[in-house]
């Protein structure tokens, strides 16, 4: 049973704009200290977007670029909850950065990254520890230390289940654990995600260092027809507290699920491909609405309209990277592309009876 869920394509955002900086400069004047803040949110947001574009064994490699050359890559920016005193300016800040810019900059510095944005995913995570078991049950601080990894502004938008009534009766930790797809498709429709990650939070005492253990299953229930399971696992640090140790390992998971996802979808700008593909429409309304779902896909560069007739488009779509990639993309922008009959065909999810992707 695969995961079925139609997500708006509104839902994803532009990958090249990062907001929520939040800034609180004091200096001479509430002037300088606007200045400033500004200057130190554009090299702030300029930092989390290429962290947010490249892979984690990168980042040592990330260009460091004066104040003056990051504004130079600066499209626009945006303030809000703006406060001033006499020496003192606070405020919340988003940028929006020069998509090609941003690319040629990657690549002279040979870096590789990724563009592609995923479909929200859910977090369930149960924890285990002196043989209790506990998913909605508080205590869970396991759960606790997911409310915030659980909201970075990745390619990989990962949602936090409240854990309300609603969520206490589509799932249970003994069932998330064993992978019941029942219960798991009900608490994905609910959230409207493509997937649910089961993170399996396993505490026990380390021997050997004779400090805490932290083991984590992470488990991917979706499209694939058997979940792949990772372990991944955390030492207590000398001085590190529990809760600063779950903390971290959520940290270090959503930063692994997200490295993964780039991994898979690296661009390939050096390779130019196009693809004739046939668009099934039931009317005028329908091309739009997948013109506008391409113009969102990455790798995507120009689509070509070779014929428009009342029931199909015809399309040369000129992509980067490699076709199963493209398909991939496509799928995250709920288009699903197909080979029948020995040609490609894009479905829209809401024509196509189920998420072919």
């Amino acid at each position: 049973m695969a995961f079925g869920v139609y997500v708006s394509q509104q839902a994803h955002a532009d990958v090249f704009e990062v907001s929520d900086v939040v800034v609180d400069v004091t200096d001479e004047s509430a002037t300088l200290a606007r200045k400033k803040a500004l200057e130190q949110g554009s090299s702030a947001a300029f930092q989390r977007l290429l962290e947010r574009l490249t892979l984690l064994r990168d980042r040592p490699r990330l260009p460091r670029l004066e104040q003056a050359e990051i504004a130079s890559f600066v499209r626009d920016f945006g303030v809000s909850d703006e406060k001033t005193a006499s020496k003192r300016y606070l405020a919340r800040l988003s940028y929006r950065f020069k998509r090609n810019e941003i690319r040629a900059l990657l690549k002279d510095f040979n870096l590789e990254f990724a563009e592609t944005q995923s479909k929200p995913v859910l977090i369930l995570p149960v924890f285990q520890t002196a043989g209790t078991i506990a998913l909605w049950d508080d205590p869970n601080p396991w759960r606790d230390a997911w409310a915030n990894a659980a909201v970075l502004e990745g390619l990989v938008p990962l949602r936090r289940a409240t854990g309300d009534l609603a969520d206490v009766a589509s799932i249970g930790p003994e069932q998330a654990l064993r992978g019941d797809r029942e219960r798991l498709q009900a608490i994905a429709d609910r959230y409207e995600t493509g997937a649910v990650i089961v993170v399996n939070g396993q505490m026990g005492l380390d021997a050997v260092f004779t400090r805490q253990r932290l083991d984590v299953f992470v488990t991917r229930y979706g499209n694939d027809p058997e979940p792949l399971t990772e372990e991944l696992f955390y030492q207590q640090g000398e001085q590190e507290t529990i809760e600063q140790l779950l903390t971290r390992a959520a940290f270090e998971v959503a930063d692994h699920i997200e490295n993964q996802w780039k991994e898979t979808n690296l661009l390939k700008l050096d390779r130019p491909n196009i693809a004739a593909v046939a668009v099934p429409i039931t009317g005028l309304g329908d091309w739009i609405e997948v013109q506008e779902r391409l113009k969102a896909v990455a790798l995507v560069r120009r689509a070509e309209l070779i014929l428009l007739s009342l029931d199909e488009a015809r399309v040369n779509l000129h992509y980067v990277g490699e076709p199963e990639q493209l398909r991939v993309s496509l799928g995250q922008a709920d288009l699903t592309m197909v080979q029948e009959d020995g040609e490609w065909v894009i479905y829209l999810a809401s024509l196509s009876g189920s998420d072919r992707s």
